[in-house]
């Protein structure tokens, strides 16, 4: 499947006092990239909960940390759909630094389609289940 890449500048805000990204802060790099590869496909989260009636919540994250970041660092968050399945998206994500593409990090997220009103699983809509598995 295809990839999408997104550009992350690191900020003092995502780092602690030695200027080292925080670790949760590639979960919030994490989470923006595959807003941003859902939006680059026609989907925003507004319009998924009020048209379509689902929303994505994160059910599994397996994170392996290589290498810091540091501030001002110029990020890429590679987001790859993997698999999917009825109610859920599989995606492994890489997020590299520079232009050498120094790889920091590797994980593999797994978000479910949720009822955006109950919460409960969902498959996910048709159109999204073709596109995306």
């Amino acid at each position: 499947m295809s990839s999408f890449d997104w550009p992350v500048r690191v900020y003092y805000e995502d780092t602690d006092a030695g200027g080292v990204v925080y670790h949760t802060s590639y979960i919030r790099f994490m989470e923006r990239a595959r807003t941003e590869w859902l939006r680059s496909r026609g989907y925003s989260q507004a319009r998924l909960i009020e048209e379509m009636g689902v929303l994505f919540s994160v059910v599994t994250l397996d994170i392996h940390y290589r290498l810091p970041a540091r501030l001002d660092d110029l990020l890429l968050v590679r987001s790859e759909v993997q698999a999917g399945g009825g109610a859920s998206v599989h995606f492994e994500q890489v997020i590299h630094r520079g232009e050498e593409r120094q790889e920091l990090l590797r994980g593999k997220v797994v978000v479910a389609c949720l009822d955006a009103k109950t919460f409960r699983p969902r498959r996910l809509p048709p159109t999204m289940r073709e596109e995306f598995t």
